[in-house]
C-alpha cells in the first residue's frame, strides 16, 4: 500500500513547510531537505502534517541532534495532538522547541536577535 507522499516547500531560508505525514516512505526526502539547510535555527512548520510514524520520529530526532551539535537550533510549529502525543509517549518532546504558529515563531527569533 503507497503512502501519502509529503511535500517539502522551503518558504524562506531555514523555514521548511511540510505536507502530508512524516513516515518511512518519505524520510529520505525529508532528511535532504534538512541536510541542505544552512541558516542557524530552521524552523519546520507541521501545521500541515496530519501523523508520522517511528522512522519519521527517528528522523525528526536525528535531525535536531545534528543541528544542535553545530551548534544550531531547530522549531516546530504547528504540532496537532496526534503528533504532539506522539512526542509526549516517546519522552522526546523536551528535545523539540516548539510554537504554536509559523508566525510565532519566527516573531521569537526575530525578537531574540534584537535583545
Amino acid at each position: 500500500m503507497a503512502s501519502e507522499p509529503l511535500q517539502i516547500d522551503r518558504l524562506d531560508r531555514g523555514v521548511l513547510s511540510l505536507r502530508g505525514p512524516l513516515t518511512m516512505e518519505n524520510v529520505s526526502p525529508f532528511m535532504n531537505a534538512v541536510r541542505r539547510e544552512d541558516a542557524p535555527t530552521m524552523i519546520l512548520d507541521f501545521t500541515n502534517v496530519p501523523y508520522l510514524d517511528s522512522s519519521g520520529l527517528g528522523s525528526l530526532v536525528s535531525a535536531c541532534t545534528s543541528f544542535t551539535k553545530s551548534g544550531r537550533r531547530v522549531a516546530l510549529t504547528g504540532v496537532n495532538k496526534r503528533v504532539q502525543k506522539v512526542f509526549e509517549i516517546t519522552k522526546v518532546e523536551q528535545v523539540f522547541l516548539m510554537f504554536p504558529t509559523l508566525s510565532d515563531a519566527l516573531e521569537a527569533f526575530t525578537n531574540a536577535g534584537s535583545a
